[in-house]
């Protein structure tokens, strides 16, 4: 009777949070659907009306007043979902999302240099956690379904079930993964991912021509590059937070920041007469999977977002740092004697790992883009990226579960 009983309650538990995962994919995926056809809209826009650069100043001042105005509540984003799991309070306020997929939208109309996982995470997150009322989830089932929102919005954003499930469990602590969430996560992720096919959403194809066969010095190469990586994530995040907070002193009243931040960015473009390093970027990243490209790329994407993020515009940073770290590693590659195409897909995922501390996601993320061969060099690079990038990441409100290495002894 004991073997039936808990064997009872594990079904019931597997069918519980497969039902609760079910439903955060499908409001997650189908978000994310929307998002971007509107992504596509909105860069298209941009890319047929050049003007529309000038407007970035105006565009800044309206998402900083709308967030002052209807959003301060959920001003935190990504980290507010991530304060939400470790110490619940309340309920994310459903407004979240509209507000972060307007707000997106128009960072990207008007030509400012955002991601969009961001915007794919806050959405899934706050639609999720409205079925704590629903479903009359305790705390602990709140923080669940939380971070099965994290994941379902990671995934059909990217198209990277694996890597957004996983993400969902290692970007709340460095060092720590709340196994328990695993179920619902993976559930929600590879749900929300087939959503968005369905709806026709169609993503990026990456690949790369070569993928050397393994040896000492090809493993090597991952190592230096890896340190370089992951020392680029953290220039990333600690100058984006320092930005962010310099503008926050010097400048009281927050939309006059996002305004400054378009005017830098709009001139910066006409100086530069390119506008390569606003938006997405992705076609900069194709080019850096396929072919040789100016060494300074990644200096002009970075610059861009830090301008971008740390003025108040909305999106996201992981996109972003694909751009930085691919260009980097296309760059890295005749330094280190590997093909450029390689460090290019390498850096793709290894600066997002030391900028993110999720070296585990990023290498699914690799091994889902650019195929399974890839996965021992994507792997040396990533962890040796995320112990050089610090504990100090992109999320400010992920905490140190361990450390990322042991200390010495003192004798």
């Amino acid at each position: 009777m004991t073997r039936i009983s808990a064997f009872a309650d594990l079904l019931s538990h597997l069918l519980k949070w497969l039902l609760i995962a079910a439903v955060v994919a499908v409001l997650a995926g189908t978000a994310s659907a929307g998002f971007l056809f509107a992504l596509v809209w909105a860069t298209g826009t941009r890319m047929a009306h050049p003007w529309l650069i000038w407007l970035l100043p105006l565009a800044g001042l309206a998402v900083g007043w709308l967030y002052l105005r209807y959003g301060s509540d959920v001003e935190g984003g990504a980290n507010l979902l991530i304060d939400e799991i470790h110490d619940p309070k309340k309920i994310i306020p459903l407004r979240m999302a509209p507000l972060v997929l307007g707000a997106t939208v128009v960072s990207h109309l008007f030509g400012a240099s955002v991601g969009r996982e961001g915007t794919a995470v806050q959405m899934g997150g706050a639609l999720a956690d409205q079925l704590t009322r629903l479903f009359r989830l305790d705390t602990e089932d709140r923080r669940i379904v939380l971070m099965a929102g994290i994941s379902a919005g990671f995934a059909s954003v990217f198209g990277t079930p694996l890597a957004g499930a996983i993400f969902g469990l290692e970007v709340l602590a460095i060092g720590r993964l709340r196994y328990e969430a695993m179920l619902p996560c993976l559930a929600a992720a590879v749900i929300a991912d087939q959503v968005g096919l369905l709806w026709g959403v169609q993503h990026t194809h990456y690949a790369i021509p070569l993928i050397p066969a393994i040896s000492a010095w090809t493993l090597a190469a991952m190592v230096i590059a890896g340190l370089l990586f992951g020392v680029t994530g953290k220039v990333f995040a600690t100058a984006t937070h320092g930005l962010s907070h310099a503008m926050k002193r010097w400048i009281r009243y927050a939309p006059l920041r996002p305004l400054l931040g378009g005017v830098i960015i709009a001139c910066a473009v006409w100086l530069l007469g390119t506008d390569q390093y606003i938006g997405l970027g992705i076609p900069t990243i194709v080019d850096a999977l396929k072919e040789p490209l100016p060494a300074w790329d990644f200096l002009g994407k970075m610059a861009f977002t830090i301008v971008s993020l740390g003025t108040g515009f909305k999106g996201g940073e992981v996109t972003p740092l694909f751009f930085i770290g691919a260009t980097l590693g296309n760059a890295l590659g005749p330094v280190l004697h590997q093909p450029a195409t390689l460090l290019a897909a390498i850096g793709f995922v290894a600066v997002f790992a030391g900028a993110a501390n999720t070296p585990i996601a990023s290498t699914l993320m690799a091994m889902e883009l650019f195929g399974a061969e890839i996965g021992v060099y994507a792997a040396i690079a990533c962890v040796v990226a995320y112990l050089f990038s610090g504990h100090a990441g992109i999320y400010r409100a992920q905490r140190s579960g361990h450390a990322k290495r042991q200390e010495g002894k003192s004798d």
